[in-house]
């Protein structure tokens, strides 16, 4: 028996509809582990912690404190682009030699890709800092106290 394509098209639909809908769910329940619990700081180095912290400026998101403290520890990094060099190809930090500047991710809750913020470090050690929320359009400058 030959079934036309007009029997088939409702049901090719409808696996794909079903399919859009498993990967979707299976989307939104993966874990994803609370910044805050991945960076509490050993009873002896609270108040150091405490003092980096309130001296950062108010413009960071909560989320860039983690970012940073990954960046002090020298990662794991959550993202692989994390630490790769930023190539400054929008020329709006100063002209360093390349590999001077690096890029890492500032978590966006909600976001399913690593949205648009990103903390730019200069230096090995960092010691020059820059903050994005807008995909490199713009950067706002900022000091790490050590």
């Amino acid at each position: 028996m030959q079934r036309g394509w007009k029997t088939l098209l409702p049901v090719a639909v409808l696996i794909a509809v079903i399919g859009y809908m498993v990967m979707q769910q299976r989307a939104t329940r993966v874990p994803v582990p609370s910044p805050t619990a991945t960076v509490a700081p050993a009873p002896d180095e609270a108040s150091d912690d405490t003092d980096a912290q309130a001296s950062l400026p108010a413009f960071l998101p909560p989320e860039a404190r983690h970012t940073l403290a990954l960046i002090a520890s020298g990662g794991p990094f959550p993202h692989s682009q994390d630490g790769v060099v930023f190539g400054n190809y929008e020329h709006l930090l100063p002209n360093k030699p390349r590999g001077y500047y690096h890029e890492y991710t500032v978590e966006t809750p909600g976001a399913h890709d690593r949205g648009a913020r990103r903390i730019i470090t200069g230096g090995d050690p960092p010691g020059v800092y820059y903050y994005t929320d807008d995909h490199y359009r713009s950067f706002r400058e900022f000091t790490v106290s050590r």
